[in-house]
């Protein structure tokens, strides 16, 4: 099965008339579209360095390229879905009823939810240093006993998302997380997936298009930015 960002790109192309803006920032790439919309994606640290010329031919195998159209993607999708409510992960889901927990991409804050409900949880992020991690050449093997996953979007753009998935057994549910999200219900056709956990912004959001060109990320631009969540 096609990882994501091709799946899209080769089913629906690029449009590049209505890119308006491309802003590259140390933790953020935002693209903003002639109508309004805003998409973004994490960097985890990547240098990017885009313009709408350098995506006539994009190139899935450039991480630059990848990251860029993930944020694009999200620009295009993010805002078709009605959404019935703005809530948190961890509001939404009732994570006592699992054993085996698995997060990959440290979200600091719903970890710290987590510990204030005892809930065990096993935490990967390979880009983050932190005593609650645990050994990245245990994932897969962890992953493939877990009966959640919630699972960092980026592992879109950086491509680990199908092996991450693929390795889940059958009982598994999987949550994806992240302003990175992209809220399509195509993404339901990759195995287990429950939830998608993800952001919308108001139309043309220049505060949080400043953040992000400044080098800020999630916590600066958090109090602009609706938490939503689509299902099947």
């Amino acid at each position: 099965m096609q990882e994501p960002i091709e799946y899209f790109f080769e089913k629906y192309g690029i449009d590049l008339q209505s890119i308006n803006q491309i802003v590259c920032g140390k933790k953020y790439v935002a693209v903003l579209l002639k109508d309004g919309k805003v998409g973004v994606c994490a960097t985890l640290d990547n240098y990017v360095n885009i313009d709408v010329r350098d995506l006539k031919i994009p190139d899935l195998k450039n991480i630059q390229h990848r990251i860029v159209l993930n944020a694009y993607f999200n620009a295009i999708y993010n805002y078709n879905n009605k959404y019935d409510t703005t809530i948190d992960i961890f509001d939404k889901i009732d994570f006592k009823k699992y054993n085996k927990i698995v997060m990959v991409g440290f979200f600091r804050s719903l970890v710290d939810k987590f510990e204030n409900d005892n809930i065990d949880l096993t935490i990967f992020d390979k880009a983050v240093e932190d005593e609650k991690l645990a050994d990245m050449s245990e994932q897969l093997k962890k992953v493939a006993k877990a009966d959640a996953l919630i699972l960092s979007s980026t592992s879109v753009f950086n491509n680990t998302f199908l092996d991450l998935i693929n390795a889940t057994n059958e009982n598994c549910d999987i949550y994806t997380l992240g302003p990175s999200t992209i809220l399509n219900t195509e993404m339901f056709q990759y195995r287990n997936i429950k939830f998608l956990f993800g952001s919308i912004f108001e139309l043309n959001d220049v505060n949080t298009l400043k953040i992000i060109q400044h080098g800020g990320g999630t916590k600066q631009f958090l109090p602009f930015m609706d938490k939503v969540f689509l299902k099947p």
